[in-house]
Parts: C-alpha cells; sequence; structure tokens
C-alpha cells in the first residue's frame, strides 16, 4: 500500500499556504433547515469563497511552492476539469511560473475564463480524466514541463488536508464531516487530518449518482475504470480515484454515498436563498446528503464542505429556477 499522508505533512502544508489560501468561515446553517433535514444542527465550510473560487488552490499552492528552481524554470502542466487548473494557474501566477492547464472539451466557460486569467495556455482533450491526464502527460514530455496532478499526490493531498485542521479548529466538537469525492484528494486529505486527531469523527464520502467511482472501487477492492459518467456536477465526474487516494479512502473513510442530481440542484438553491452563497452543484452535493442523512447517524454538529462556486450566471439562473 502507498504510505499515507501524516498530520505532520498537512501541518506544514497549513504553514507553507498561510500567504495565499483564505482560512474559509465555518458557518452555521441550523436556524435555516428544513423540517425534513436529517441533521439538526448543520455548518459548512465555505470554500467556495477561496482565491479562484475553489479549495484547490490548498493543494496547488502546496504542491507548486515545493518545486525545485529548476522544475520551475521548466513551466508547469495540469489536467482539470477546471478548479484545479485555476488554482494551479493562480498559484503559478504568484509565483512566476509559467502553466498549462489541459481542460475537456465540456469544461465551463467560467473555469476556462479563470485560468486564462491567470496568465495560464489552456489547451482541450476529451471529456474524461484519463484522456486529459494522457494529454497532459504527453505535452509534458514533448515541452519538458512539470506535472502537478490534480489530486493523486501526497503534496496535493497534504494542501486539501488543512482543511480538516481549520474545521477542528472551528467547530472542536464536529461528529460528522460530508466531503466530495472526484478523483479522492479532497477527501484523503480532510479524512488524514481528522482521522489523526479525532477518529471518533465520522468522514463520509459523497459522489453523484452518475459518477460512482470511488463507491465501485470500494466495493471491488481495487481501484475500477467506469465506462463513463454523467450528472450536473462537473468537478466530480472522474472515471477512476486514484491510486494513492484509494487507500486514503479505503482506510480512513467511513462511507461513501451517492446522490441523485435532483437533490444537489435543490441544495445549489437552498444554499442560495437561505445563506445568500453562490456554490456551484460539485459544492452543494455534500449539503444535499446531510439533508438526507446519507451514510451517518447525525447525532452532532455536522460539517458539509462547499467545495467551490464556480458557476457560470446563465446556469445559476437555470439552477435557481
Amino acid at each position: 500500500m502507498n504510505e499515507l499522508v501524516s498530520l505532520h505533512d498537512i501541518q506544514q502544508a497549513a504553514a507553507r499556504i498561510r500567504p495565499v489560501a483564505r482560512v474559509t468561515p465555518l458557518l452555521d446553517l441550523s436556524v435555516a433547515l428544513p423540517a425534513s433535514c436529517a441533521a439538526k444542527r448543520l455548518l459548512v465550510k465555505c470554500e467556495n469563497l477561496q482565491p479562484a473560487g475553489a479549495f484547490k488552490i490548498r493543494g496547488a499552492y502546496n504542491m507548486a511552492a515545493q518545486l525545485s528552481a529548476a522544475e520551475r524554470a521548466r513551466g508547469i502542466i495540469t489536467y482539470s476539469s477546471g478548479n484545479h487548473g485555476q488554482s494551479l494557474a493562480l498559484a503559478a501566477h504568484l509565483l512566476g511560473i509559467r502553466a498549462v492547464i489541459v481542460m475537456p472539451t465540456t469544461a465551463p466557460d467560467v473555469k476556462i475564463e479563470g485560468a486564462r486569467r491567470y496568465g495560464a495556455e489552456v489547451l482541450f482533450e476529451g471529456t474524461t480524466t484519463l484522456q486529459r491526464k494522457a494529454r497532459a502527460e504527453g505535452e509534458a514530455r514533448a515541452r519538458g514541463l512539470t506535472m502537478v496532478p490534480p489530486f493523486d499526490h501526497p503534496w496535493i493531498i497534504a494542501g486539501q488536508g488543512t482543511i480538516g485542521l481549520e474545521i477542528l479548529d472551528q467547530c472542536s466538537d464536529v461528529a460528522t464531516v460530508y466531503v466530495q469525492v472526484g478523483g479522492g484528494g479532497l477527501i484523503s486529505g480532510v479524512a488524514a487530518a481528522i482521522k489523526r486527531v479525532k477518529p471518533a469523527v465520522r468522514i463520509v464520502g459523497v459522489e453523484p449518482c452518475g459518477a460512482p467511482k470511488m463507491s465501485t472501487s470500494l466495493r471491488a477492492g481495487h481501484p475500477v475504470t467506469l465506462d463513463r459518467t454523467t450528472g450536473v456536477t462537473d468537478g466530480l465526474l472522474a472515471v477512476r480515484p486514484g491510486e494513492l487516494t484509494f487507500p486514503h479512502v479505503q482506510a480512513l473513510v467511513d462511507e461513501v454515498v451517492t446522490i441523485e442530481d435532483d437533490a444537489t440542484l435543490n441544495a445549489v438553491r437552498w444554499l442560495f436563498k437561505e445563506a445568500k452563497l453562490v456554490v456551484e452543484p460539485s459544492g452543494a452535493i455534500t449539503v444535499a446528503a446531510a439533508f438526507a442523512g446519507a451514510g451517518a447517524p447525525l447525532d452532532g454538529p455536522v460539517v458539509a464542505v462547499l467545495s467551490g462556486g464556480n458557476v457560470a450566471p446563465d446556469a445559476f439562473a437555470r439552477y435557481l429556477g
């Protein structure tokens, strides 16, 4: 088994990213909960308020900042559905590094424009993680670029794990934490941080019904590649978990549940109307899981990570309906 990221790794990452990544607020939305909500006390971790609009700045900056001078000079490349690409573009801009981002042909304009705004070159390839990964690896070889993967690297996982440290600081009696599952970097880091400090806290992964790559892999006992993925949560549509993130989830996560798109869009609407928060579907899926009480006896404070808020105005208007 690959070695799991340590608490020390995450603590070092927290110090490294402090000048760039925000300590995002943990908002208590309990007073606004609908009567049908399974959670009685719900707090949301507002990563939609990060620079570049998503939690990804944590891992992207943590890795980019540790590259050697030679690696920085060659430039960096990644493959991303959008949020990691934007965040790496920002990290590269801050560090004076040339960046290339490979995005799917279906990437939302708001995420493409975000990466370009920070000076990155954007390339397009296919619709799946594996397709854009292959293109990025080819470009890296041909152009001598340094790869900064979106989730399957210990430095990326450690950066994302800083969210877990903040949750423990902001809600010392937290009982359950819902975390999105795309490729698995976010939940791997959050679980690694929280379980090392408070192992009794229940960690529940949440993925869309149209992209159950992690739950399928857990049942199989090894990473599985799905034939296809679909749904409104564009940031969570990876077809396969990472080779490093999978053992983290296997060892540290209590359960992984799946949520329908309709429930996710209801959560998008509720967060806007009741909390005045703009959250993309990938970010709101955890609130949908908390509403349903999926995967957990909700007997204490429940935290739902809002992973990002990068959503085009026209799409957001449709979601609000």
